[in-house]
C-alpha cells in the first residue's frame, strides 16, 4: 500500500509539473525573403506578424544553415548542422541514430505535432503526430488546444505553411501593381520579373493572414498566457542571389517571439542566432536540460531581456548536388560575424545553375544581358560564376555585391573569417568537395527525383479576414 500511494505521489508530481510547463507554437513560411515583409520594412503587408511583433521581440539577425527548405528544416528540428546530421543536400534524410525535438519534448510529457509542410525524414527521427498536407490546418490546432485544456498536457505544435513558395498563386496580386513595386538591386527590371514579384508579395500576405488566423485561435482559447509563439519565414525566396546562395538574403530569416510575462513587449534583437538554437532554445522553455550533442545554443535569456549578444559568428553551407537543375556539383561554404560574411566557392570553375536559372524570368535576363544592357549582363554574370572566395559588408552592402575579398585592408577580417569557417567545419565532420560528392546518398531513392516539387496549380482561395 504504501509503494502504490509513493507511485501515485510520483505520477501526479509528474503531471503537475508537465501542466505547468509552457506550450510551444512555432509558424514557419516556406521561401521568404525576410526583408520582404512589411514588419521588417519591405513591401508585402503583414498586419497580423506587425501585432505579434508589437507584443514581443523581432529578431533582426536571425540566419539558418542552408538556404534550402529540406536541410534548414532538418536543421529546425534537430539543433544540428546539416552535415552532422546527414541532411546537407535538398531531398534528404538524417541519419537514424539523430533525435529531434520531437524526443526530447514528448520525453518531458509533451505531445507534438506537426502540420502542414513537412521535407524531412525519417519519420523515425521526426516522431510527430502529422495533420495537414501543404498548409498547417487550423482544425488540427484547435484540436490541441481543446485537448490541452481537458488534459494539463502541454504541446508543442509546429504550423509550417507552404506560402510564399512558388508558384505563387494564393492571394491578392491587385494589392501590388508591377508598375508601382520598387525591385530589389539584385533583380533585373523586366515586365515579367515585376509580374512574378508581385505575386510573391501577394502571397507573403496571404502567409501573415495565415499566422493571423493561426494565433487568433490560441488568443481565444485559455493558452494565450502560457504559450510561446515563434514565427520565422525560412530561407529567401526563389529569385536569383537569395535561395540555394550563402548570401546574407539567402541565409537571413526573419524571427519574431510572443511569450506573455517573459518577453517584453515591442522590444528588439539584434543579437546573432541561428535555427540550429531554436531547439536547445525551446527546451530550456520546458525546463529540459540541453542534450550535449546538440549544436546550437538557447537564446533564452535574449527573450527575458537578460542578454543582449549571444553568438560571434553563424555559419551556412549550400550544395548543388541533387536539387532540381542544379550543377552537377557547386558547394558553398559561409560565416559571418556581426558586420561582414565571408565565402567559400569550392568549385568556382563551374557554373551555378538551379531552378533559377532554368527559370523563363531568368532566360529574358540572359536576353537583356545579349542585348547589352549592362544591369543584367553583371547580375547574369555574378549570379552563375563566382571567385573562389567572397567577403562582404553587410552593413554598408546588405545585398552582398561588392566583394572585398581581394582589398588589401580587409585582409585582417579574411582572415579571421577563413579559418572560423575552416574551423567548423573540421568540427562537423564537412571534408568540403568530398561531402560534396557524396550528397546523393543522403538523399532517399524514392524521393531523389521529388521533396520539394512545385506546388499544383489552383485556384487562390480567399484570405482570412484580416484584423487590425
Amino acid at each position: 500500500m504504501k509503494c502504490l500511494f509513493s507511485l501515485l505521489v510520483v505520477v501526479f508530481c509528474s503531471c503537475l509539473q508537465a501542466a505547468n510547463k509552457p506550450n510551444l507554437l512555432l509558424i514557419i513560411a516556406d521561401d521568404c525573403t525576410y526583408r520582404d515583409m512589411e514588419v521588417y520594412g519591405g513591401q508585402a503587408r503583414t498586419p497580423h506578424l506587425m501585432r505579434l511583433a508589437n507584443e514581443g521581440m523581432k529578431f533582426t539577425r536571425c540566419f539558418q544553415a542552408a538556404p534550402m527548405c529540406s536541410p534548414t528544416r532538418h536543421c529546425l528540428y534537430t539543433g544540428l548542422y546539416p552535415v552532422k546530421s546527414g541532411a546537407y543536400p535538398n531531398h534528404t534524410m538524417a541519419y537514424d541514430w539523430v533525435k529531434s525535438i520531437a524526443h526530447y519534448l514528448q520525453a518531458a510529457g509533451y505531445s507534438t505535432h506537426l502540420s502542414g509542410k513537412t521535407h524531412i525524414g525519417p519519420k523515425s527521427v521526426f516522431p510527430f503526430d502529422y495533420s495537414g498536407t501543404e498548409n498547417p490546418d487550423p482544425t488540427a490546432l484547435a484540436k490541441v488546444l481543446k485537448s490541452s485544456s481537458e488534459s494539463g498536457k502541454p504541446f508543442l505544435f509546429i504550423a509550417a505553411s507552404h506560402e510564399p513558395h512558388t508558384p505563387w498563386d494564393q492571394g491578392d496580386p491587385a494589392q501590388y501593381p508591377p508598375a508601382a513595386l520598387k525591385l530589389p538591386p539584385v533583380l533585373v527590371d523586366a515586365p515579367d520579373t515585376r509580374e512574378a514579384f508581385s505575386r510573391y508579395l501577394a502571397e507573403i500576405t496571404f502567409f501573415d493572414a495565415q499566422v493571423g488566423e493561426l494565433v487568433g485561435l490560441l488568443d481565444q482559447s485559455t493558452h494565450r498566457e502560457d504559450t510561446l509563439v515563434l514565427v520565422l519565414s525560412e530561407q529567401g525566396n526563389s529569385f536569383p542571389f537569395a535561395k540555394w546562395t550563402c548570401y546574407d538574403v539567402g541565409l537571413a530569416s526573419a524571427c519574431m517571439a510572443r511569450w506573455p510575462g517573459k518577453t517584453k513587449p515591442g522590444s528588439v534583437s539584434d543579437a546573432l542566432i541561428e535555427y540550429v538554437d531554436v531547439v536547445p532554445t525551446l527546451l530550456e522553455v520546458a525546463g529540459i536540460e540541453r542534450p550535449e550533442i546538440l549544436d546550437g545554443r538557447s537564446f533564452l535569456p535574449l527573450l527575458k531581456g537578460a542578454a543582449s549578444t549571444h553568438k560571434t559568428h553563424v555559419f551556412g553551407l549550400q550544395t548543388t548536388r541533387g536539387i532540381h537543375h542544379g550543377s552537377e556539383h557547386f558547394g558553398i561554404r559561409s560565416v559571418r560575424d556581426a558586420r561582414y560574411r565571408y565565402i567559400r566557392n569550392l568549385t568556382p570553375e563551374v557554373t551555378f545553375e538551379n531552378a533559377a536559372t532554368n527559370d523563363p524570368m531568368f532566360q529574358t535576363w540572359i536576353q537583356r544581358a545579349a542585348d547589352g544592357d549592362k544591369t543584367a549582363m553583371r547580375l547574369v554574370h555574378d549570379y552563375q560564376h563566382r571567385p573562389a572566395e567572397e567577403l562582404y559588408d553587410c552593413e554598408a552592402d546588405p545585398w552582398n555585391r561588392q566583394n572585398l575579398a581581394q582589398d588589401p585592408k580587409h585582409l585582417p577580417t579574411l582572415t579571421e573569417l577563413r579559418g572560423q569557417l575552416e574551423s567548423w567545419m573540421r568540427q562537423q565532420g564537412d571534408e568540403g568537395q568530398a561531402t560534396e560528392l557524396s550528397a546523393l546518398s543522403r538523399m532517399p531513392k524514392a524521393t531523389k527525383n521529388e521533396g520539394d516539387k512545385p506546388k499544383k496549380k489552383k485556384k487562390a482561395k480567399a484570405q482570412p479576414a484580416t484584423k487590425s
